[in-house]
This record gives C-alpha cells, structure tokens and sequence, in this order.
C-alpha cells in the first residue's frame, strides 16, 4: 500500500526530476492535514460498529424499500451483508484517509468489486448514499470533537462513491 509521500516520490524518481513547487506543496498539504487524518481515523476505531449502524439505520430511513419484501436488504442475512459491506468500505475508507492516496480503494475494494455489485444486482443508488452517510456522520463527530476542517474526509468516501457511481445499473 502507498501513501501520498511515496506516490509522490515515486513519480518524481520515475520521471529523473527534482522535487519542484507543486510536490514541495502537495507534502506541505499531506503533513498539514496529518492531525486531522490520525485523529479521523482514531474516531472511526473507536466507534466503527456505531457509524456503521447509525448510517444503515439512516438509510433504510430515507429508503424503507430496501428493507421491504422484495427490497435488497430484506431478510435478516441480506439486511447484516449491507451492513458488513459498509463497515468494509468504512475500513478501507480509513486506510485512504491516513495514507493520504486513494489507490488502495482502487486495488483492494473496486476493482472487482463493480462486476461482483452488477452480477448480483445490487443497488448502486442506495449502496452510495450509504457511504456518504458514513462520511457525513464521521465529518459531524469530528467537528463535536473540535475539528474545524473535516475537509480531508471527503476525498476517499467521494472516491468510492465516484467510482461506483460511474457504473450505475
């Protein structure tokens, strides 16, 4: 797994170059928000069971179908797969916060992941609304803990988001 620094890194040795303006600022940014991403990631461990039940709740609020007869998360073992799927891209999600890098999103939780939700026929819909749910949750608990800038939160949950939304069914 990389992390922002040896992408970065990386991709400067690659190409025989210097580390310029733009690399020497997108560190800055990475360390800056460090505090921010250690934290985010020390709530979310601490209450992961928590955000996962608290968002699933919330979206079979706004979206009761799904727990209907005939909806994706009907049955009790439908209903704790919804739930085990958003507690794996809550995991995951950390994993790209504290790294800083969303590629391990794209190795360890979409690719294959988009055939296997087609194949199935999950809802991508309501499986997004799930994820920012989770974000929103997060981004609220962080700000009662005195975090002003839940900024950096955003980018991997609107990661997989994106990328999910990219092959809506």
């Amino acid at each position: 797994m990389r992390d922002a620094v040896t992408t970065l890194i990386k991709n400067y040795d690659s190409t025989g170059r210097y580390l310029d303006r733009d690399a020497v600022d997108s560190l800055r940014s990475y360390f800056t928000t460090g505090t921010v991403r250690v934290k985010a990631a020390a709530l979310i461990n601490a209450d992961a069971a928590a955000i996962v039940k608290e968002a699933g709740s919330a979206l079979f609020a706004e979206q009761p179908e799904l727990i209907q007869p005939g909806g994706n998360a009907y049955t009790t073992r439908r209903y704790a797969t919804c739930l085990r799927d958003m507690d794996y891209y809550l995991r995951y999600a950390t994993y790209a916060l504290v790294a800083g890098d969303v590629d391990v999103l794209n190795e360890r939780v979409l690719e294959g992941l988009r055939e296997t939700y087609n194949s199935l026929g999950v809802p991508i819909g309501p499986t997004v609304r799930g994820i920012q749910i989770m974000k929103d949750l997060i981004k609220e608990r962080l700000g009662n803990a005195g975090v002003e800038d839940t900024s950096v939160i955003d980018q991997p949950f609107d990661h997989i988001s994106r990328q999910l939304s990219e092959i809506n069914i």
